[in-house]
């Protein structure tokens, strides 16, 4: 075990229409393990009957233009890496349905999600009779689902336990060897260099590095094509083929793990100073009679309030997406609110709780005629 934090809200990205609604919902334990075998880092006190995905769940990052340039890029370059024209695609976990919509628009394709978070009154698609989507979780009732690409976004780190599920999937595709798989999901061991603890939540049961991801995919019946970064290192993603389990040989074990073992330690010697550092400066923030801010209602900033124990420090969470304006910060209680109402609260202090969005962020302050410092958290 190399980290903890206790009593923490079991969902970060849940509406909560009332502050005692958020400070009361249910709270789990974290305590991260690793596997010095292979790998793989999970929350070993992980109670999934504390979770609750609905349709409250609020996870889209679509509101935010850097994202949506992500994200069609990545569709782009999918679609023409893999000729995704005409065919059919199936995506677990798809949200609201965004990316999956861009896969099925840009190469005029067919789609099935499954995501219990759906809304379908949100989804406007012009390729919307194209798709279908399923308000449930992938299981094996819905195997009977086979599409020509698979692609699973910021999901497979929610799953428990997660080579089941990796069978089931490999199950559902059967004998079709030209069928291309691609998962997305938070890298570790960028978590780990900038000891981000905001980075750590009760929803993220298993962190991956691309070695135990790769592993987890050869071991579960895939051939690994590929394994990369991207969005500034803080999203791992590999490509893979239907093929036979095997296992790893030990040199390629030893040698991953060990380097994995050395950024653990690092981040369980020096994340509880990074999280006092945190403490201390928003401590002299409110001696020094300092508005201020965190922009980034989402999970990231969840996690950020409730580690450090932010009370009156921290005034509002901001938000670009409108369906969190008006609603409450998991454990803390913290109002959301949109960018407009800064023009009148005017912060001093504005930490970002993704430095991707700096830019943005800074473009977006400057057209209300304000110029408050920005503290991206890193």
């Amino acid at each position: 075990m190399f980290y903890e934090s206790r009593g923490v809200s079991a969902h970060s990205v849940l509406i909560f229409n009332t502050r005692e609604e958020a400070i009361s919902y249910p709270k789990g334990d974290i305590v991260l393990g690793f596997c010095g075998a292979c790998g793989f880092v999970s929350n070993v006190t992980f109670d999934p009957s504390l979770h609750q995905y609905s349709q409250k769940y609020e996870e889209t990052q679509g509101f935010s233009a850097k994202f949506r340039q992500f994200h069609e890029e990545l569709a782009g370059d999918l679609i023409n890496r893999y000729d995704l024209h005409k065919k059919r695609i199936i995506e677990i976990g798809c949200g609201k349905g965004e990316f999956l919509s861009l896969l099925c628009e840009m190469g005029n394709n067919r789609g099935v999600g499954f995501d219990p978070a759906y809304v379908v009154e949100r989804n406007h698609s012009p390729a919307r009779d194209r798709m279908k989507f399923v308000q449930d979780f992938y299981s094996e009732k819905h195997t009977k689902y086979h599409g020509d690409f698979v692609c699973c976004k910021m999901t497979l780190e929610h799953i428990h336990p997660t080579a089941e599920f990796m069978r089931t999937v490999r199950r559902s595709i059967g004998d079709r060897p030209d069928t291309v798989i691609f998962f997305q999901v938070p890298d570790l061991p960028r978590i780990l260099r900038e000891r981000a603890f905001w980075d750590i939540y009760y929803e993220h049961c298993s962190y991956f590095a691309p070695g135990s991801l790769a592993r987890l995919f050869r071991r579960t019946g895939f051939d690994v094509l590929e394994t990369w970064t991207a969005y500034q290192n803080q999203y791992l993603m590999i490509e893979a083929r239907p093929g036979k389990a095997v296992e790893p040989s030990n040199e390629e074990d030893d040698e991953d793990v060990r380097a994995l073992w050395t950024e653990i330690a690092d981040f369980a010697a020096h994340s509880s100073a990074k999280i006092d550092a945190w403490k201390n400066d928003l401590a002299q923030m409110k001696q020094q009679g300092r508005r201020v801010v965190v922009w980034g209602g989402g999970s990231k900033g969840v996690t950020l309030l409730t580690t450090l124990g932010v009370t009156d420090e921290i005034a509002y969470a901001v938000d670009v997406n409108p369906h969190k304006h008006g609603t409450f910060m998991a454990g803390t209680g913290h109002e959301v609110v949109s960018p407009q109402f800064l023009k009148d609260y005017r912060p001093h202090v504005v930490i970002v709780m993704n430095p991707v969005y700096v830019e943005e962020i800074s473009r977006d302050l400057r057209d209300m005629g304000l110029r408050p410092r920005l503290i991206p958290v890193q």
